[in-house]
């Protein structure tokens, strides 16, 4: 049975929470990936998407969340990226020291549990230029009123 996109979408949103796309990006050193604005927000799922394979050299990769205020925290360990082909899928799995997971066979592990995130960014830490680009895609539940993501 093939579904419309409204019905795939209310049923996105009732299982993972509102979704926010970003644009494919060649990050070369770190950049802003969603801005988080007028409130906290439960991340159910960050998922990345290679687009255009990732130069061979070591790329270590983890996401952070730098708050409006207080102390930017990571959301994972660093991933080497070094090579990482076309259609590879990246995602939070675990714990903060959990690295950066990826599936280089179109599926990656999904994340286990959701994470409160404070207002500010969530933002890719790069540890060196490259060539390569990839597409980031957030679900959230605002838990404040108001509360919203946006791609930054």
């Amino acid at each position: 049975m093939n579904y419309n996109k409204s019905t795939r979408q209310r049923v996105a949103d009732i299982n993972l929470g509102i979704h926010v796309s970003r644009d494919t990006d060649n990050i070369l050193t770190g950049e802003d990936l969603f801005t988080i604005a007028g409130g906290r927000v439960l991340v159910n799922l960050i998922l990345g998407e290679v687009t255009t394979v990732m130069q061979t050299k070591t790329i270590n990769f983890k996401l952070q969340a730098d708050p409006t205020v207080g102390t930017t925290t990571d959301l994972c360990g660093n991933l080497d990226l070094t090579a990482a082909e076309v259609g590879s899928l990246l995602t939070i799995a675990g714990p903060v020291a959990t690295a950066l997971q990826i599936g280089k066979s179109g599926s990656v592990i999904g994340q286990t549990y959701p994470i409160p995130v404070a207002t500010g960014v969530i933002q890719a830490v790069v540890g060196a230029t490259h060539t390569g680009s990839i597409r980031w895609d957030i679900w959230y539940v605002p838990l404040d009123e108001g509360a919203y993501v946006e791609a930054a």
